[in-house]
């Protein structure tokens, strides 16, 4: 067998190889970026099913663990699980004593009473939370 391989070790085309096809490789980069981008979306995502009201704009999306969600009956959860509103003024107190930067995301179903929302507002703001933001769907 190593008589049909030649002296050059192993290469039957006669020549060094000179570069390397990087061609498959990006191929497969552009797949798992591609993969890890959809993943993104599906982790990223909230499990609580609430109908969120359309608008034309948003802003960028804040960079906060605090997460308050107002139902459609007007019950409050915190970080996805149900939460009574002296708890949740306790949890911002907590927060804000841990990170003075503290913000809060506020995701409420479009059938929410609008003064729900804006009372978990003004809870943040007695507590010295005053960066927040209102989670949307673009249109």
């Amino acid at each position: 067998m190593a008589a049909s391989l030649g002296s050059r070790g192993g290469s039957r085309r006669g020549g060094m190889i000179v570069g390397i096809n990087v061609t498959p490789m990006v191929d497969v980069v552009l797949v798992l970026l591609v993969i890890m981008m959809v993943s993104a979306v599906y982790i990223v995502s909230q499990s609580l099913k609430v109908e969120l009201p359309k608008t034309a704009t948003s802003d960028a999306a804040a960079n906060t663990p605090l997460s308050v969600t107002v139902m459609r009956d007007g019950t409050y959860m915190f970080n996805q699980k149900p939460i009574a509103e002296t708890a949740l003024q306790s949890e911002f107190r907590r927060a804000k004593a841990e990170n003075a930067e503290a913000s809060l995301v506020l995701t409420a179903d479009r059938e929410a009473l609008h003064g729900d929302v804006v009372h978990v507002i003004d809870l943040a703001k007695v507590t010295g939370i005053t960066k927040f933001a209102i989670t949307v769907d673009r249109r």
